[in-house]
């Protein structure tokens, strides 16, 4: 029996303010536990919450960015539950007037374009953190009442990977717009994911379960892969699937069930009598868009327009901002887009991913990376020895005519070094010699890999090319 996967994702991202969203205390990561909180993020009786306008403002960020309708008039609620790390058995949140509604983000599906609605937008504050022992649980009241934008998109995501391509799109937005570190090893940015399974062609959706635990967008996409199998097990058995929260394990690799899945009634919603409903102003509206940056999908089309670079390219190129502005910084230096873009999407992200550094750590300014690309160019140094000066010139942060200079990497072009070499590779492989003489042109590639390996990968390969060629049919 064929199942489809739907998906809706709930992403929490702490926004980037000093002081918490209803009180004064600092924001400030990795204090000791317990040492930024007062009466108000304690949920002390008698405390009043005072709203932060630089958080509202920056929600607002957001919700302009994912081309949401905001809110003309917005409310807070209070979120009624009990659980160790909600001191006031309550979370202020928004309900039934929330922030902003209705937007969307699109992704890439190789060569298709998706778009992903975005459901609403709503502004609440962080609880606090638990952390487990052995035989006990210790909470650090340090996070609660953080500022959190909830993101929650419906559910028109298909698949694993388009759950992984949503969050990837969407945390580029948040970093373009500079709202949040977005960093989810301290919790900035979190994902809850929401998957139930229908038998294909039903428009009614399934019984869903909602995962959380998963501190990657690998994480999530793992995690989702599994219960989607264990879900479509399940019903090929002829059991039902219960609404339930569950705990992706990482180690395992595996969902667990955490808890039954609470629905919107059971909150118990009312009206936070605390905070009046608040009216978002157009001359707030007007001066956040006023100064909104280039967002992803508008510069990559500049760069297919003015730089000529593919869909795919330009696509790589502009999701992470510190790599688009590279770019653009290198295209005013070297006159050829498609070799940077070339060079920045192949040895540079390969150095670091395998370095696991981001672009702004990469020391290797724009300058000296043209500097090499126009070596290539004037034949100066080869492409294989461009690779090894690469990696050089970020370790050392030395330009590239320097190390080229001191260590001896000038191409070889004139012609008796090149003769030596070319004739000791001949003499050493007499049988591929024999088998571009019997029409095995191929051989010629083994040869010249050899008179490469003699010259340390220096041999200027057109010349080098020509004359081996030269050579082998002189002495045919």
């Amino acid at each position: 029996m064929s199942y489809e996967i739907v998906i809706g994702l709930e992403v929490h991202l702490q926004l980037n303010t000093k002081s918490k969203v209803f009180c004064g205390c600092s924001t400030d990561f990795g204090s000791e536990p317990n040492t930024q909180v007062c009466p108000v993020c304690l949920g002390f009786p008698g405390s009043l919450p005072v709203l932060n306008r630089r958080a509202l403002e920056l929600g607002a960020k957001v919700a302009i960015a994912l081309k949401c309708q905001i809110a003309k008039k917005i409310r807070f609620d209070r979120k009624n539950y009990f659980y160790p790390d909600l001191p006031k058995d309550y979370q202020i949140s928004q309900f039934n007037q929330p922030l902003a509604q209705r937007g969307n983000i699109a992704i890439i599906l190789g060569e298709k374009e998706k778009n992903i609605r975005v459901r609403r937008v709503h502004l609440e504050e962080d609880t606090g953190k638990l952390f487990h022992q052995k035989d006990s649980s210790l909470i650090d009241f340090n996070r609660s009442g953080m500022p959190l934008l909830e993101i929650v998109s419906e559910p028109d995501i298909s698949s694993p990977e388009e759950a992984y391509l949503y969050l990837t799109a969407l945390k580029s937005i948040l970093e373009y717009i500079d709202v949040s570190d977005c960093n989810m090893e301290e919790g900035s940015l979190r994902c809850d994911a929401n998957i139930s399974l229908r038998k294909k062609g039903e428009k009614e959706l399934g019984v869903k379960t909602e995962i959380k635990n998963m501190n990657s967008f690998r994480g999530v996409k793992l995690a989702l892969e599994y219960e989607a199998v264990r879900q479509k097990d399940v019903l090929e058995e002829g059991g039902k699937i219960r609404q339930e929260t569950r705990l992706y394990n990482p180690g395992k690799g595996v969902t667990e069930p955490m808890r039954s899945k609470e629905e919107a009634h059971d909150y118990r919603y009312f009206p936070e009598p605390d905070l009046a409903p608040f009216d978002f102003g157009e001359d707030i509206l007007k001066t956040i868009e006023k100064d909104m940056p280039e967002l992803p999908e508008p510069k990559k089309n500049r760069f297919i327009k003015d730089y000529g670079l593919s869909n795919y390219d330009a696509g790589v190129i502009v999701s992470d901002r510190e790599t688009a502005d590279y770019f653009e910084r290198c295209a005013k230096l070297y006159k050829n887009p498609k070799i940077i873009a070339n060079w920045l999407m192949g040895d540079i992200l390969a150095y670091m991913k395998e370095k696991s550094v981001h672009m702004r750590d990469l020391n290797l300014k724009p300058e000296r990376l043209s500097g090499m690309l126009k070596m290539i160019d004037s034949g100066a140094i080869t492409g294989k020895i461009a690779k090894t000066l690469l990696i050089e010139m970020i370790q050392t942060g030395r330009g590239p005519e320097d190390i080229v200079k001191e260590k001896g990497l000038e191409q070889i072009t004139d012609a008796d070094s090149l003769e030596i070499a070319i004739r000791e590779v001949i003499s050493e492989n007499p049988k591929s010699v024999e088998d571009f003489k019997g029409g095995k042109d191929s051989a010629i590639m083994f040869l010249m890999g050899k008179v490469m390996q003699k010259t340390k990968g220096r041999a200027n390969p057109n010349k080098a090319n020509e004359m081996l060629r030269k050579r082998l049919k002189g002495d045919a």
